[in-house]
């Protein structure tokens, strides 16, 4: 799976939308009502690596692994950064990258999660 697929399977999630920052960063962000659950950076250094949410527990255990790192800023939270998606099993890339849709999903209301489910 390369970044272009993640990118593909992040618009696939019900209610995502994505926007742009702007220069100088020029990130892609993923969010379900103004909650980012994937960031992706689009310029160099690093062009397309990107970050995503992770649980407390699978915080460690991810980031002992090559090519995925604490998240640059966003560690604190529990964010971690990918940096070449081709090295992670397209399976559990997938399973990530739903997990972290999936943490903000339960944040919302009630109303709004039956909204998307529809």
């Amino acid at each position: 799976m390369n970044t272009q697929d993640c990118i593909d399977y992040c618009r696939l999630l019900p209610g995502a939308s994505e926007i742009n920052f702007g220069p100088p960063a020029n990130i892609l962000v993923f969010q379900l009502d103004k909650k980012r659950f994937a960031y992706f950076k689009t310029s160099e250094p690093e062009q397309w690596r990107f970050s995503l949410r992770a649980s407390p527990t699978r915080f460690i255990e991810l980031t002992d692994q090559a090519g995925i790192k604490p998240a640059r800023y966003l560690h604190r939270f529990h964010w971690i950064s990918i940096v070449n998606p081709a090295s992670v099993d397209p399976d559990y890339l997938k399973e990530l990258i739903r997990w972290s849709y999936q943490k903000v999903f339960t944040a919302l209301s009630k109303k709004r999660q039956t909204e998307l489910r529809q």
